[in-house]
């Protein structure tokens, strides 16, 4: 289903896009990633998200914003909203759906991993479901010899059997090549793509696949853009991000896409495991990644070994490299991983402090989680004991850490509706991956997660007849 261009995207895209099909506003005149990154944060921070800015009361806001970006430029880009509908119109006629970081629809693994750095608007065409299914990123040069290619088709194939969804960025090479082996083996894939997504969505063999459900095609660029090394190098960590492990199958040592978005997923993000190929002939950038802690690809052979793959344990980090709430920083904690709209586009930080508990109506799947549990936390006693007497029961021992134990059980059962890793519950509670991990553990000892393979990921336990 096509999601409905909402306000808030209609007004981003305004701000950031260049609606080539007008060609009339220059790249310079455009807000910058970082520059829309702040003004979001300044609109939250005055109680406005950015469909306010072309509501009847935008004058006063506009001014208000002139201390992030000057007023002038905001009314320019603002006033484009004709060439805005005649692009829209484009897009619809080609089934390519757009949502931006305010909206439900928006894929919430980008939101839970790469928090405001996950692409402002994000550009598709296919199920969009499909953004949720993890599964095994495969990336590499695109200049390759056949044996490589062959290769590269005989993993995409396995990961078809197994059921496990393939990404990867759909440049030539490596790319195009695990992709042609899912899809020619019934699998499912996710493209990223930094290009040209309106002609790759408009090829006649990608259109009766994006129909069927079996292709997903995305982009965070505007689909009639050509291409660019600098998109090709910034789309990559969104590839990490929609996956649950990772194949680098060929790279150039300190050059290039692959090389930089391996190291960069190694040394920064640390979203997923990263194996390098390990059969064949060897190459240095495979060998420097190696030394930069790379796994040796496993070669599974069948859908039952391939699945080890991700049981690997991500590297953790001692504190997340993103910006993002923390558990217990006064406001109710938000499942970044939930389909709900971003917060630090549509909901201003007081508003969130003056509603700490969720309307009964709203529904599960798009209301944030608070730190609530059914049963209320066990707290110590403040009665006093008379003078000269004890107490005859002993005040129970109630821990600082056994609190927050208390509030963690009931955020995760929140979250685990549906199966999640440990890794995406560390992004979603903003820890480290190693105290997800021993938190999940704890839980399934206790019989309230189990920890399950296919679809592989932890999930509540449900409670069986006479258990």
């Amino acid at each position: 289903m096509t999601p409905v261009l909402s306000p808030n995207t209609q007004a981003i895209l305004l701000l950031t896009a260049p609606l080539i099909a007008g060609r009339s506003t220059t790249s310079s005149d455009l807000l910058s990633p970082g520059e829309y990154k702040r003004l979001a944060r300044h609109l939250r921070e005055i109680q406005r998200q950015p469909a306010d800015l072309v509501s009847p009361d935008a004058t006063e806001i506009l001014r208000a914003c002139q201390p992030v970006i000057d007023e002038s430029r905001l009314l320019k880009l603002l006033g484009r909203g004709f060439l805005l509908s005649q692009v829209i119109e484009r897009w619809q006629a080609r089934a390519i759906w757009v949502v931006s970081r305010a909206d439900a629809e928006y894929p919430r693994r980008l939101k839970a991993r790469l928090r405001e750095d996950a692409p402002a608007v994000l550009y598709g065409c296919g199920d969009m479901a499909l953004l949720e299914t993890g599964g095994l990123a495969v990336v590499g040069s695109r200049h390759v010899d056949d044996a490589l290619i062959d290769y590269t088709m005989s993993i995409g194939r396995l990961a078809a059997r197994a059921g496990s969804t393939l990404v990867s960025g759909g440049a030539k090479g490596i790319d195009q090549a695990a992709m042609r082996g899912a899809l020619e083996a019934g699998g499912k894939v996710c493209g990223v793509l930094a290009d040209s997504l309106e002609k790759t969505t408009m090829n006649r063999e990608h259109r009766n696949l994006l129909l069927e459900g079996q292709l997903v095609l995305i982009s965070p660029y505007d689909p009639s853009a050509g291409f660019n090394v600098g998109n090709a190098m910034q789309r990559n960590k969104l590839i990490y991000a929609l996956a649950d492990a990772s194949l680098v199958v060929s790279s150039d040592v300190n050059k290039g896409g692959t090389w930089a978005g391996a190291v960069e997923q190694l040394d920064k993000l640390k979203f997923v495991p990263v194996f390098v190929r390990s059969t064949g002939e060897s190459s240095a950038g495979l060998d420097a990644l190696r030394s930069k802690g790379a796994l040796p690809w496993p070669n599974p052979r069948d859908a039952d070994s391939f699945e080890e793959v991700f049981n690997v344990p991500t590297p953790s980090t001692a504190t997340s490299s993103q910006v993002g709430l923390s558990l217990f920083d006064g406001t109710p904690a938000v499942d970044a991983t939930a389909v709900a709209p971003d917060v630090r586009d549509t909901v201003p930080v007081s508003k969130v402090e003056e509603e700490p508990s969720v309307p009964a109506e709203v529904d599960s799947d798009t209301r944030s989680s608070a730190l609530v549990s059914e049963d209320p936390p066990l707290a110590v006693s403040n009665a006093e004991v008379p003078a000269g007497e004890t107490s005859e029961k002993p005040l129970p021992e109630i821990v600082p850490a056994e609190l927050l134990f208390s509030a963690v059980r009931a955020l995760i059962q929140q979250l685990l509706t549906t199966p999640m890793k440990d890794a995406e519950v560390a992004a979603a509670l903003d820890v480290s991956n190693a105290q997800a991990k021993a938190w999940l553990q704890r839980l399934v000892e206790e019989g309230v997660l189990e920890k399950q393979k296919k679809p592989a990921g932890y999930i509540v336990k449900q409670k069986r007849l006479f258990e």
